[in-house]
Formats: structure tokens, C-alpha cells, sequence
């Protein structure tokens, strides 16, 4: 079972910012591109329902997590700097899950 705190661990660690960045309102393209790739991850690998992804980030609504991961998702073929930063990060919970 991987958790939400893990995954949030990972991506903070990759993009440089403190796992409370993720959490917070700031709005700023450093904190809120790895927030959306958090959530995308988070609905990904945990199952978590949105709401309660929502909840680990500072209690946001289920809708700005329903934004998040369509936003990735959108952004996936057209951005390769994201793209880049998906894959690696997904290889990383990978490799969490498989132990």
C-alpha cells in the first residue's frame, strides 16, 4: 500500500520545494505544477478517491483535484519537460510499491 505522504515525499523531493509547499495556497507556477503532478500521481497509484486527495493537500476540494489530474494529463504530450518529470517520478513509486 503506498499513501498519499509518500508520494508527496518523492515529488517534493524531486522539484526542490518542502512536501507544506505542497499543501499550501500558493499559487506560484514552482509550487502549483508539482502540486497538480502530486495529485495526477496520488489519483495514479493510491486510489484514493478525490476528496480524500484533496484532504492531504491542506483540505482542497475534490474539483481542484479533478483540475489537477486533467490538467497533466492534457499537458502530458505537449509538454517534454513534464512528460520527462512524470515518468522518472512514476518510475520512483514504482519502485516504492515493488519494494
Amino acid at each position: 500500500f503506498l499513501s498519499i505522504e509518500s508520494i508527496q515525499r518523492e515529488v517534493a523531493n524531486f522539484y526542490g520545494i518542502r512536501v507544506q509547499d505542497l499543501k499550501s495556497d500558493r499559487k506560484h507556477k514552482n509550487i502549483a505544477v508539482p502540486r497538480q503532478v502530486t495529485m495526477y500521481l496520488a489519483r495514479r497509484y493510491t486510489g484514493a478517491s478525490y476528496p480524500e486527495i484533496g484532504e492531504k493537500f491542506g483540505g482542497k476540494d475534490h474539483s481542484t483535484v479533478i483540475h489537477a489530474v486533467k490538467k497533466i494529463e492534457s499537458s502530458l504530450g505537449k509538454d517534454p519537460s513534464l512528460e520527462n518529470a512524470v515518468k522518472t517520478l512514476s518510475r520512483k513509486i514504482e519502485s516504492l510499491i515493488s519494494g
